[in-house]
């Protein structure tokens, strides 16, 4: 991120002229709509919008289709619900760009304003009253033979499972080259505290809080009441390794497919050097989200 763009107390300044771009739910009309209402009224103010990568065009704005006008990126809005805020954490390819999400759906910890205060949300921005919230990221990096097959950045989850295959996979935990643990499990979920609340979470793994150093490691459906859920320095290296020749899994980040892997592949896990930036109101509080999304504590 530039420094124009946030000053020490992490607040967002925007200036006249900057590029937007937008992020929409995919084939939903409601939020083909929204887009377009929302281009119109940044273009009103002086911003460039740009409808960004591997969707339909917005009407009245440019697509972003070269690296300088990523790069060049002050702010990207998303409009729909937590896939769709992912899927423009993967478009920056590991630009510190920050995201201010609305939600068009039910839930939604990432998109965590109402799309029906969309506008209000956008003058509040603007004006440079919202702030900037750290989320640390996950890097994930997958060897054969001591060569690289990949390089994944997440900022929810990285999953190794057996997908549809029929046995449960052998796995090899290390951290900083120690052995953790060998575990019997349908996969493994690996969550920064941005994704505690994902897939971790309903395979019982802990809600972490979002600025927490640490990240967790949650076996899915052990075959060994013992295995439970580990939280780890997120200044450590974790390894993974399947065991035994015929064994094979899905890799996943952040709920997509990337690649398979066997037991000739080793994957590590770090924190990414580089941390994602969420755009919230300066009186956002964590739990009060908890409470509304999840009933958190909720005793009806």
């Amino acid at each position: 991120m530039s420094k124009s763009s946030m000053n020490k107390n992490n607040k967002l300044t925007l200036s006249e002229g900057g590029s937007i771009a937008l992020v929409y739910r995919l084939e939903t009309t409601q939020a083909v709509s929204l887009a377009k209402k929302v281009a119109d009224y940044l273009s009103e103010r002086g911003f460039q919008v740009l409808t960004a990568p591997e969707q339909k065009v917005v009407p009245g704005t440019k697509p972003a289709k070269t690296k300088k006008q990523m790069d060049d990126l002050k702010l990207v809005i998303v409009l729909g619900g937590d896939g769709t805020y992912l899927r423009a954490v993967r478009l920056l390819e590991g630009r510190s760009v920050p995201i201010l999400g609305f939600n068009m759906g039910s839930l939604g910890f990432l998109t965590a304003h109402n799309a029906d205060s969309v506008f209000d949300i956008i003058d509040q921005t603007i004006a440079g009253k919202m702030v900037l919230r750290p989320r640390s990221m996950l890097v994930a990096k997958i060897l054969r033979k001591g060569k690289s097959r990949g390089e994944f950045h997440a900022l929810n989850d990285v999953v190794i499972e057996r997908g549809s295959m029929s046995q449960l996979i052998n796995t090899a935990i290390y951290s900083e080259k120690f052995l953790v643990s060998k575990v019997k499990a349908d996969g493994f979920i690996v969550a920064s505290p941005s994704g505690s609340t994902a897939y971790n979470l309903a395979a019982g793994g802990p809600i972490l809080h979002p600025e927490s150093p640490v990240f967790v490691v949650t076996p899915v459906a052990p075959h060994s009441l013992t295995s439970r859920p580990l939280i780890f320095p997120d200044d450590r290296e974790l390894s993974f390794k399947l065991e035994g020749k015929t064994q094979k899994a899905h890799f996943i980040v952040d709920g997509q497919k990337m690649t398979e892997i066997t037991a000739e592949d080793e994957v590590i896990l770090t924190r990414s050097c580089y941390d994602h930036w969420m755009v919230r109101e300066h009186n956002h509080n964590y739990f009060h989200l908890l409470r509304e999304k999840l009933k958190f504590g909720d005793r009806n």
